[in-house]
C-alpha cells in the first residue's frame, strides 16, 4: 500500500463516523453519504498551510468579497478559481471582476478583490499559489453564499377562533427555501416571544442548495393576550424588510376585578344626584345585577319610581367595562347603605361590595379605594389617623421622661432630694449624719447600722473634729476654679469625723479596734462659731 492509502485508511479509521470494527477478525470500512468529501477536506489540510480568510461569508447578489490566503513564504504567482472560472491575479492590476489585493507577494499574500457578485458564483472560492519547496501547488478555499430571498412565511396553528384562559396554544412558523436558512421571531403585537419558543429546525431542499426552516412555540393564553396580534416574521440577507404572517388571538374569560376589597366612592354631595362606578375585565361581555337593600335591579333596568338606575354596562376598549349605578338624588340612607353588584358572563362571575362617601377623595388613596375609621359615626381619614397616633406618642415619652426626671432628680427637679433630707433631718444611706443649725442630729437605727449586726447597740460615740469647717470662700482660694466650683456644690457643709464604737455595758473594755468614718453635713449659719461635742 502506498503512501497515500496509508494516510487514507489512518484517517478513516481515526473518524468515529466513517469506521468501526465489524468482527474481532475483520475490519469493514463503513463509508456514509459524502464521506470522500470529508476525506478530500482532511488530506488537502495535511497537503497545505494555507491561511484563508474569511472561511464562510454570505452576501447579496451585487455586493463585494475580498478573501485572502497568506502562505509563510515568498510566493511568485496568485491564481483564484471563483465559480468556475479561474483567475490569475497580478498586483498592480486593478481590471476586471476578481482583482489583486494584499501585501505583495513578496508577503506571501494572495488576495482577490470580488465585485459585483452574481448568484453563480454561489459555492467554493479557491486560492491556488505556488508550493515552498515541492512541485505541487498548495490551495486554500472558503464558502460563499449568494443569498437568495426564501419564499413567504407560513403560520399553521390550531383552526378554532377563540381560545380561553390557561389554554396551551401550539404554532408552527416555516419559512421555505431560502439560502442561506432564513432567521424567525415571534412577536404579539410589538413584544418579542422569548419563553416558550423551540429551536429551529432546518432542511435541505431535495436537488438544490436551498434551505427551509420551521419553528415551533408553546404558550400559555392568558387573558391579557385577548385581540393581540401573533406574528411569525422572518428576516434573511436577501430581503430588504422582513416578511411576516399574522394571526389574531381572540381570548374568552370571566369577569376580572382590578382592585381589591371593598370599594368607596368618594366627593358624593347629599341632595344631588350621583353614580357609582366600577371598572371590571370580560370577554364575552357581562351581565350586571345590582343589589339595592332588598331591591334587586339588573342593568338596564331602573326602580319603579325612577330614582335607582342601573346602566348597561359601557365597553370602554380591549376587554374593560364601566358598570354603573346612577342615583337621582342621594339621602342620609343612600350614604349609609351598603350596595352589592354581580358582574357575570357564561365563563364565571364576580362580586362587589360598595360603600358611598361625602367626603373627598384622599389625595395619597387610589382610585375608589381609601383608609376609613368610623366612629360613633364620625368619618376619619388617612390624614386624621396619622395625627391622632403622633398626638398618643408625643404624649406618652413627655409622660416617661416627666417620670424619669422625678426619680432620679435631674431637670427642673433637681436638688429636691437634698432640700428634702436637710429639712427633714434624716441620714443618708452612706452614714452621712445631716446636722440643721450646725449642730449633728444622732439617729438610733443609723448608729446601730455603722457599728455593724454584731454589736447589739452603739455604745459610745466618739467624735473629734479632724478638719476645722472651712469657708465656702476659703476652700475655693484653696483649689483650682474647676475644683472648686464643683466641691461647692457637692462638699459645702462637709465634716469628716472619726466613730469609736465600743460596748456601753462594759465600760472597763478598750473599744474595738475598728474606726468608722461619718460625713456631717454642716450648715453655716450667722452667730454660730464652732461645733459642740
Amino acid at each position: 500500500m502506498n503512501s497515500f492509502e496509508d494516510n487514507l485508511l489512518e484517517l478513516i479509521r481515526s473518524h468515529p463516523t466513517l469506521y468501526r470494527n465489524k468482527d474481532k477478525k475483520h475490519k469493514s470500512l463503513i463509508l456514509k453519504e459524502n464521506c470522500w468529501k470529508e476525506i478530500a477536506k482532511s488530506l488537502n489540510k495535511k497537503r497545505q498551510n494555507v491561511e484563508i480568510t474569511p472561511i464562510k461569508a454570505v452576501r447579496r447578489i451585487g455586493d463585494e468579497l475580498i478573501v485572502l490566503c497568506k502562505v509563510p513564504y515568498q510566493i511568485d504567482s496568485c491564481r483564484m478559481i471563483v465559480g468556475t472560472t479561474s483567475y490569475r491575479l497580478i498586483p498592480g492590476n486593478q481590471e476586471g471582476d476578481v482583482v489583486y489585493s494584499g501585501q505583495g507577494l513578496t508577503t506571501g499574500e494572495c488576495g482577490a478583490h470580488i465585485k459585483n457578485i452574481r448568484e453563480d458564483w454561489n459555492g467554493n472560492v479557491t486560492c491556488v499559489l505556488p508550493p515552498q519547496s515541492s512541485n505541487i501547488e498548495v490551495t486554500g478555499t472558503m464558502r460563499l453564499l449568494v443569498a437568495r430571498a426564501p419564499g413567504d412565511p407560513h403560520l399553521i396553528s390550531p383552526p378554532q377562533p377563540q381560545f380561553k384562559d390557561e389554554d396551551i396554544f401550539s404554532a408552527q412558523c416555516v419559512v421555505p427555501n431560502g439560502r442561506p436558512a432564513a432567521k424567525i421571531l415571534w412577536f404579539l403585537d410589538d413584544e418579542q416571544l422569548l419563553e416558550g419558543v423551540h429551536q429551529p429546525v432546518v432542511t435541505d431542499e431535495p436537488g438544490s442548495d436551498l434551505q427551509t426552516v420551521s419553528q415551533n412555540i408553546t404558550r400559555t393564553i392568558r387573558a391579557d393576550d385577548n385581540n393581540r396580534m401573533l406574528a411569525c416574521r422572518a428576516e434573511h440577507e436577501a430581503l430588504d424588510q422582513p416578511r411576516e404572517a399574522k394571526r389574531q388571538l381572540i381570548v374568552h374569560y370571566p369577569p376580572k376585578r382590578l382592585e381589591s376589597g371593598p370599594i368607596t366612592v368618594f366627593g358624593l354631595k347629599l341632595g344631588a344626584e350621583g353614580k357609582l362606578n366600577v371598572t371590571v375585565r370580560s370577554n364575552p361581555p357581562p351581565t350586571a345585577v345590582w343589589m339595592v337593600g332588598d331591591i334587586r335591579i339588573t342593568a338596564p333596568h331602573s326602580t319603579d319610581n325612577g330614582a335607582i338606575t342601573a346602566l348597561e354596562p359601557l365597553h370602554l376598549g380591549n376587554g374593560h367595562y364601566n358598570v354603573s349605578l346612577h342615583l337621582a338624588r342621594i339621602t342620609k340612607e343612600d350614604v349609609e347603605r351598603t350596595y352589592y353588584l354581580q358582574v357575570f358572563n357564561d365563563l364565571g362571575r364576580e362580586e362587589f361590595t360598595l360603600r358611598m362617601s361625602t367626603m373627598d377623595e384622599p389625595a395619597a388613596s387610589t382610585v375608589n379605594s381609601a383608609l376609613l375609621l368610623q366612629l360613633y359615626g364620625v368619618e376619619l381619614d388617612t390624614g386624621a389617623i396619622v395625627g391622632i397616633v403622633v398626638a398618643v406618642l408625643v404624649l406618652l415619652i413627655a409622660v416617661f421622661l416627666g417620670v424619669f426626671a422625678f426619680a432620679t432628680d435631674r431637670w427642673c427637679f433637681a436638688g429636691r432630694g437634698r432640700e428634702l433630707a436637710k429639712n427633714s433631718g434624716e441620714s443618708t444611706p452612706a452614714g452621712d449624719v445631716l446636722i440643721e443649725s450646725g449642730l449633728p442630729l444622732s439617729s438610733p437605727t443609723d448608729t446601730e447600722s455603722a457599728a455593724g449586726a454584731g454589736r447589739s447597740r452603739l455604745a459610745a460615740l466618739g467624735a473629734r473634729v479632724r478638719a476645722v469647717i472651712p469657708r465656702a470662700k476659703d476652700r475655693v482660694q484653696a483649689t483650682d476654679a474647676h475644683d472648686a466650683e464643683s466641691q461647692s456644690e457637692e462638699k459645702k457643709g462637709v465634716i469628716y469625723a472619726e466613730l469609736a464604737l465600743g460596748d456601753q455595758t462594759s465600760a472597763d473594755k478598750p473599744p474595738p479596734p475598728s474606726t468608722e468614718y461619718a460625713e456631717i453635713v454642716y450648715t453655716d449659719q450667722p452667730g454660730q462659731k464652732e461645733v459642740k461635742e
